[in-house]
């Protein structure tokens, strides 16, 4: 469902605003510093009760005020209105959806499934597993719904685990450790399931909006369970304990999965130039997108900052049209309209915002 209206206030540099989104696409324009990303920020914040500017959300109140104040309302019969209030002085938001007090912020992600492209997400090829294994859950969490519950068990048996092997414990009572190996290789195994199952169902999607976005050598997308795949995950934990022990902590498992994309054996980051690799990052966002469609009859929404960073006139032209074709919400920051180069379809609902100072010019 896409959001039908926006209201944020008290963040950021932003003077209060309120909008009437469009349900396709919204192209946010305004010279740098105007607050065009501040806009995006809220509605991650709306989405997800993070921001991806900031670790500690307090830091995008206004510097004026004392309270960050966000509202949407989902279209719908009846329309689900969402709200998040965030106090200076408090150690976490107040959401609410519906009228009532939410606590499950797995709940919040599940009403507003986002999808962000700015100049972060080179971190999906450039960063570390954990950004790709973030990408692959978020996947699974909205397609599989066993995945939150094992995926918890996975994180208690793997969180007690390692407390036994902490150096703190002289003796380590064996029970204990073959419980706590039982729980997590039993929960360790549905995950890799439900994980291996999403990236097959994704591939396909993700090569042919690639080949539609740009021509690159073939890439492979492939994924690695974060242990042998030859053998039972109780095996590995069994045979490396004593350097588990060592370490303090356990080495294999699902906490060490990862997505791989090479060309020609080489990692793709290595081998790209850094506008191929946005496309390639794009093309993973929206593969999950169509996806999520394809599962849930659900639809992401996209946030886009500076599209035209790194990207020239063709490569712009192709990722709005993928864009456009996906029929989901997304809202785009430009600093001109015209630097997209993309006439939108006749049937496609356009708005246009401009922002200037923080203020919002019709």
């Amino acid at each position: 469902m896409p959001l039908e209206r926006l209201d944020l206030m008290g963040l950021r540099n932003l003077a209060d605003l309120s909008v009437r989104p469009s349900p396709a696409i919204n192209l946010i324009s305004g010279h740098n510093g105007a607050g065009k990303t501040s806009i995006l920020e809220g509605l991650h914040v709306l989405g997800l009760a993070r921001s991806f500017r900031t670790r500690q959300l307090k830091n995008a109140i206004h510097f004026e005020r004392e309270k960050l104040v966000l509202f949407g309302q989902l279209a719908g019969d009846p329309p689900v209105p969402i709200g998040l209030a965030r106090q200076r002085d408090a150690e976490s938001p107040e959401i609410r959806l519906a009228g009532s007090s939410l606590t499950r912020l797995s709940e919040l992600a599940h009403w507003l499934p986002m999808q962000l492209i700015n100049a972060d997400t080179f971190r999906l090829l450039e960063g570390a597993p954990k950004a790709r294994r973030e990408y692959l859950d978020w996947g699974v969490f909205h397609t599989q719904p066993a995945f939150m519950a094992c995926w918890q068990q996975v994180r208690t048996a793997l969180k007690q685990r390692n407390a036994l092997l902490r150096p703190r414990h002289d003796r380590i009572d064996p029970l204990m450790l073959r419980t706590w190996n039982h729980e997590l290789a039993q929960a360790a195994e549905r995950l890799d399931a439900m994980r291996q199952a999403y990236v097959e169902a994704l591939s396909p999607l993700f090569d042919r909006i690639l080949g539609d976005l740009t021509s690159l050598p073939t890439l492979s997308l492939s994924y690695q369970r974060g242990w042998d795949r030859q053998r039972s995950l109780h095996e590995v934990l069994d045979e490396h304990f004593e350097t588990d022990r060592q370490m303090g902590f356990t080495q294999a498992g699902p906490q060490r999965a990862d997505l791989k994309l090479r060309i020609h054996r080489r990692a793709a980051q290595e081998v790209l130039s850094r506008g191929q690799q946005k496309m390639v990052v794009s093309a993973l966002k929206l593969a999950q997108g169509q996806l999520l469609e394809q599962h849930t009859d659900r639809h992401c929404i996209y946030l886009i900052d500076d599209l035209a960073a790194e990207l020239d006139l063709e490569h712009r032209q192709r990722f709005c049209a993928q864009l456009e074709a996906q029929q989901s919400q997304a809202f785009m920051t430009v600093i001109d309209e015209s630097t997209l180069g993309y006439d939108w379809r006749s049937d496609t609902s356009v708005s246009h915002f401009r922002l200037k100072d923080g203020q919002l010019k019709t």
